[in-house]
């Protein structure tokens, strides 16, 4: 499964797919097991990596996986397994390339700098994506724009909710991330379905990934209106993971799924809605959901009233 790519160079690209040949099934290096509620991740880190370096990596994985844990109030997986190579970058991403292996179990694999620090790796983006597409059993096939717009969805949310972004910045990256989505614009015309089915050939990752987040942020938001607050997007993927984390559905089934155990008719026309839309829609209508309006890039916020504490629950912010 591709990584968000969101500024990352086609030199990058040609990394990962070669890297993707390489088998990492045999590890080499520390191994080390965290356990939370009866539940177990296994990590392995390269013995290519100083001493010093694998106490940076194992305390990151470890914020990480208690931060993914915040979500359900458990690991999505009974058992999982985190491994780590080291990889050289040209730029100053601790994090170069990383991907999620679907099988039994699920295992995310990351490449990273030798010389970062724990506050870098905490601060990357990566991370948070890759450990949030775990939270669906989705199997790899077909419409990978609903997986990597989840990933990209939580990437943010995650991260505020771990005190790495405040509320104003999380907005703004998913502001931004929706315009990099519009920016890429070469398929136009052309139905999500089809573009994103056609992911590794056209390469039109941001029209594909932040069509998916806006998916998941009108799913959340409607889900949270319609209830009065009393369902969330959180609730709804830990139902379906407790239904089916060791089944291989597809999207589709997702969907469904996602309706049946939640009692509501959302997921499954929203997905309709989204996979034939012809360009990455707006993100005006679940902003003004939010009280949040844009003007020359930068955001204004509503402080009080039934918007302003919604945006505050889904990023789980007690200031309001």
């Amino acid at each position: 499964m591709l990584a968000a790519l969101l500024s990352r160079t086609w030199a990058v690209v040609l990394l990962v797919l070669f890297s993707t040949v390489l088998c990492a099934d045999q590890h080499t290096g520390s191994r080390h097991i965290l356990k939370r509620d009866g539940r177990e991740l296994e990590v392995h880190i390269s013995e290519q990596f100083e001493p010093a370096m694998h106490k940076n990596l194992l305390n990151w994985i470890d914020f990480l996986s208690e931060n993914l844990a915040q979500v359900f109030g458990h690991w999505p997986r009974n058992h999982w397994q985190v491994s780590i190579e080291p990889a050289s970058a040209a730029g100053d991403d601790p994090i170069p390339w990383a991907q999620v292996h679907r099988g039994k179990p699920d295992r995310v694999e990351f490449f990273t700098t030798s010389w970062a620090t724990q506050e870098q790796l905490k601060h990357a983006w990566t991370g948070y994506h890759e450990f949030a597409h775990l939270l669906i059993p989705y199997r790899g096939w077909g419409d990978a724009w609903f997986s990597e717009g989840l990933a990209s969805y939580y990437q943010n949310l995650l991260r505020a909710r771990a005190g790495v972004l405040s509320a104003r910045q999380v907005w703004q990256k998913l502001y931004e991330g929706y315009q990099r989505g519009v920016a890429d614009s070469r398929f136009d015309g052309q139905t999500l379905e089809s573009v994103s089915d056609n992911l590794r050939r056209n390469g039109a990752f941001m029209r594909v990934y932040w069509s998916g987040a806006w998916y998941f942020l009108v799913a959340d938001t409607r889900l949270r209106q319609r209830s009065g607050g009393r369902r969330t997007l959180d609730q709804a993927l830990e139902r379906l993971n407790d239904c089916c984390a060791d089944q291989s559905l597809s999207v589709p089934q997702i969907v469904a799924k996602l309706d049946e155990l939640n009692d509501v008719d959302l997921f499954r026309p929203l997905y309709q809605q989204a996979i034939a839309t012809t360009r990455i829609p707006s993100y005006i209508p679940p902003f003004r959901d939010l009280g949040i309006t844009v003007a020359n890039d930068q955001l204004d916020f509503k402080q009080h009233g039934e918007a302003a504490r919604l945006r505050a629950q889904i990023i789980r912010d007690d200031s309001l």
